[in-house]
C-alpha cells in the first residue's frame, strides 16, 4: 500500500491510526491506495496493537414468548451504532445468565457488554461489578448503584396516558397488563409501571382494574369480555400495555370503535401503534432512541470511564383521537 501511495510505511500507519497529523494531500494518496487495493484492516493484528477486539457483546433473550419483532428495533440500532464505530456485534443468549457474562469477559471476546431483558432482581448485576469491561444495562434493576443503566421512562409514559383518559372524563380504567410469563420473569419495567399506575389512579380517584392475561388473542378477548361485563352506560377507558393487534380484534368483535365508542390508549412503540387499523393515542417506548443513546454512552465509556448512572429517556404523548373530549 505504501508503494502504491508513494509514501513511507510509517505514513500509512499514521493515516490509519490517526496518531499524528497528516496533510490532506497525503491522506488522500493513502485513501486512494486503500480503495485501489480494497484494503481491510486485519482484525487480529489490530486487536493485538490496540488491546481491543472491536466487538460489542449483546446479551439478548431468545425464547418463543419474547417478540422477535420487539427485539429487532433494539438489535438493529445497536448493530448500526457498532458499525459506525468500526465494531462488530457478538450475540450472547440471556439464558446463560451470569455465567455467560463471565465466559465472554474471561475469554476477552469483546470490549464491552450490552445487557437486555433486565430483571428487577438481576443476578448479573454483581457479576458486572466484578468485571473490568464497560457494561450498559438497557433496563433499570432495583440494585442499580454503580451501574450504567438506561431505559425508557415507563412510569412517566404510563402516567401521561392515565391522565389523558382522566381528562377525557373516564372515571374507570381497565389496564391490559403484560402477560403472566413476563410477570414471572420479573422484568424490571413491569412493577415500575404497576406502582405508578396505581399511585396515579389513587391520586385521580380512578376506579382501576389491572388484568394479567395469557399471551395472544385469547388473553385480549378475555380482557375485553371483562371490560364489557363491567360496562354500564359508558364503557370504561382502556390502557393497553401489550397485545395491541389482538386487543383491536377483540374490540372490533365486541362492536367498540376506539375514539367513537370507547377511549383507548397504548404504551407501545409507534410502529406497533401505527400498524393498527385505528392508530391509538399513545406514548412510544422509543426502542430505537433508547438503543442509540445507550450506544453513544457506551462508546464514550470505552474512551473514558465514568461513575455509574441511571438515565431515563422521556416519553411524549401522541394524540391520535382515540380519547373522546370530555362531554
Amino acid at each position: 500500500m505504501a508503494r502504491v501511495a508513494g509514501v513511507a510505511q510509517s505514513t500509512v500507519s499514521y493515516v490509519m491510526s490517526g496518531k499524528r497529523p497528516i496533510s490532506e494531500k497525503t491522506r488522500r494518496l493513502v485513501q486512494d491506495a486503500i480503495d485501489e487495493l480494497t484494503y481491510q484492516p486485519n482484525a487480529g493484528a489490530r486487536a493485538l496493537a490496540s488491546h481491543r477486539t472491536n466487538i460489542i457483546a449483546l446479551v439478548v433473550p431468545f425464547r418463543s414468548s419474547v417478540s422477535a419483532h420487539g427485539l429487532m428495533a433494539f438489535a438493529e440500532e445497536i448493530a448500526l451504532a457498532s458499525r459506525a464505530h468500526d465494531h462488530d456485534v457478538l450475540l450472547v443468549t440471556a439464558d446463560e445468565g451470569p455465567e455467560g457474562l463471565r465466559r465472554v469477559a474471561g475469554r476477552a471476546l469483546c470490549d464491552a457488554l450490552v445487557v437486555m431483558e433486565v430483571a428487577t432482581h438481576d443476578a448479573r448485576t454483581e457479576v458486572v461489578r466484578s468485571l473490568s469491561l464497560p457494561t450498559m444495562f438497557i433496563g433499570l434493576p432495583a440494585d442499580a448503584e454503580d451501574l450504567h443503566c438506561i431505559d425508557f421512562d415507563f412510569e412517566a409514559g404510563a402516567e401521561l396516558l392515565l391522565r389523558a383518559l382522566h381528562a377525557g372524563g373516564n372515571t374507570e380504567v381497565h389496564v391490559l397488563g403484560w402477560g403472566a410469563d413476563t410477570e414471572e420473569r420479573d422484568i424490571n419495567y413491569v412493577p415500575r409501571v404497576r406502582r405508578r399506575v396505581h399511585d396515579v389512579a389513587a391520586e385521580l380517584d380512578l376506579d382501576l382494574h389491572w388484568h394479567v392475561s395469557p399471551h395472544g388473542a385469547a388473553g385480549a378477548t378475555d380482557f375485553v369480555a371483562a371490560v364489557a361485563a363491567a360496562a354500564a352506560a359508558r364503557p370504561p377507558g382502556l390502557l393497553l400495555l401489550h397485545n395491541l393487534s389482538a386487543a383491536e380484534t377483540a374490540l372490533r368483535n365486541a362492536g367498540w370503535r376506539p375514539g367513537v365508542d370507547v377511549d383507548v390508549v397504548a404504551l407501545a412503540p409507534d410502529a406497533d401503534v401505527e400498524a393498527l387499523e385505528v392508530p391509538l393515542t399513545s406514548v412510544s417506548t422509543q426502542p430505537r432512541d433508547v438503543s442509540r443513546q445507550a450506544m453513544d454512552w457506551l462508546f464514550a465509556l470505552l474512551e473514558h470511564d465514568a461513575p455509574g448512572e441511571q438515565r431515563r429517556v422521556p416519553g411524549v404523548l401522541t394524540d391520535r383521537g382515540t380519547v373522546r373530549p370530555r362531554p
